[in-house]
């Protein structure tokens, strides 16, 4: 069993859980748990979509930090809460359920707010039952500070189990965008954690209007990004249509070059840049009168294939990238003819990828064959590729299709 379905079968065990433990006690507070259920099933129902490659940290704020705020509650108008841990996650499982009514949230992403809710009301009840504190509030964002953490360790996991590449790298990225959204999240849970106790229910709007404004704000940048992403796979699609690359190897090239990329350590800054070299990589194929065989770049002379990445490279310093460093896309695609000790990373996973693709579809080699092609190129001492991005190559190969690349 892997550990993203354990992950998702513990979550779901102790959702259930939750769920008949709060039907057998009956809902305290009813008012409350409705007041922040409906703002958690706002923030999910405004959920907006990643908008380009590595744009999924937190969809959905405001649902997020009216979840740890209810985990968090101790007093609604001078009265204390009387809420237990089973109903913060029954309601906010309830609530984000609700919210996202025809657009059902990640399986991964509900999970890691199950058990990040989880957690915050467990670590808080002792905290509240042991009654005024001089340091409350910051103690507070110290369990939230923790609720962050585990998280990011815990996506972290699940990335790896899921795509491969090392832990250390994903946990590292994770870790990284902790302090984008996260410090807004943690900050709006505390003030709708601590506001109803003197203003009542009535505030919770207020607090979570400026996360609200980021939210939709956010939605209209995702937009604008997948614009962008559109952009690059039509200029990609526009060497299809003219013949010059088989149908479809952009894509499998810009895919299995970000496996590789995240094989290796690479950022979620840096898959991207991947991402787009690879889906723009035979662009400056368009200048060509008559197309190359299978779109095989490999056996043309040096400086032809120099010629190619350059103007490639131009088309993609004027090409509308969000997301990205535009300037590092364009330098990964008009390095490719290079010697790979003088190629950004990038440009050494695309280049090593699209001669895979070219040896194992374009001319029929297959897949083992080709890899094995690669492996004796580097072994005879070849400056195309690098020995560590064939053998991540490798690696990623064997994990897909086991035995299929064997040499």
């Amino acid at each position: 069993m892997s550990l993203a379905r354990a992950v998702h079968l513990a979550a779901a065990a102790g959702a259930l859980l939750a769920l008949a433990w709060t039907v057998r006690h009956g809902l305290a507070q009813p008012g409350t748990a409705a007041a922040y259920g409906a703002l958690i099933a706002l923030g999910e129902a405004l959920r907006h979509r990643p908008g380009a490659p590595g744009d999924d940290r937190e969809a959905a704020p405001v649902a997020a930090a009216g979840s740890l705020a209810y985990a968090l509650l101790g007093e609604v108008g001078g009265a204390p809460a009387t809420h237990g841990v089973p109903q913060v996650v029954a309601v906010v499982l309830g609530a984000t359920l609700a919210g996202a009514a025809g657009r059902p949230p990640a399986p991964d992403r509900l999970a890691r707010r199950m058990a990040g809710t989880a957690l915050a009301a467990l670590c808080f009840q002792p905290l509240h039952r042991a009654g005024p504190c001089p340091y409350y509030v910051l103690s507070l964002l110290l369990l939230l500070a923790l609720t962050a953490v585990s998280d990011a360790v815990l996506a972290a996991a699940l990335a790896r189990s899921r795509a491969g590449g090392r832990y250390a790298a994903a946990l590292r990225t994770e870790l990284r965008a902790l302090p984008g959204i996260g410090p807004a999240v943690c900050a709006t849970g505390v003030t709708a954690a601590l506001a109803p106790s003197v203003a009542g229910l009535w505030v919770l709007p207020l607090c979570c209007l400026p996360l609200l404004v980021v939210q939709v704000s956010a939605r209209r940048r995702g937009a604008a990004r997948r614009t962008c992403a559109r952009t690059a796979a039509s200029l990609a699609r526009a060497t299809e249509l003219a013949g010059c690359t088989p149908a479809g190897h952009a894509v499998r090239v810009a895919e299995l070059s970000r496996a590789v990329g995240r094989e290796l350590g690479m950022t979620e800054a840096g898959l991207g840049v991947v991402e787009y070299a690879a889906l723009m990589h035979d662009v400056g194929q368009l200048s060509l009168l008559d197309p190359v065989p299978a779109g095989a770049t490999e056996p043309l002379p040096p400086e032809e294939r120099r010629r190619l990445a350059r103007l490639g490279g131009a088309v993609a310093r004027l090409a509308p990238l969000e997301g990205v460093d535009a300037a590092e896309v364009a330098a990964a695609v008009e390095r490719q003819a290079d010697p790979y000790r003088e190629q950004p990373l990038a440009a050494r996973v695309v280049r090593t990828v699209n001669a895979y693709e070219d040896l194992a579809c374009g001319t029929g080699h297959g897949p083992a064959a080709a890899l094995g092609l690669l492996r004796r190129a580097v072994a005879a001492g070849s400056l195309d590729h690098e020995p560590r991005v064939v053998e991540a190559l490798a690696r990623v190969l064997a994990r897909d299709a086991p035995g299929r690349t064997e040499v």
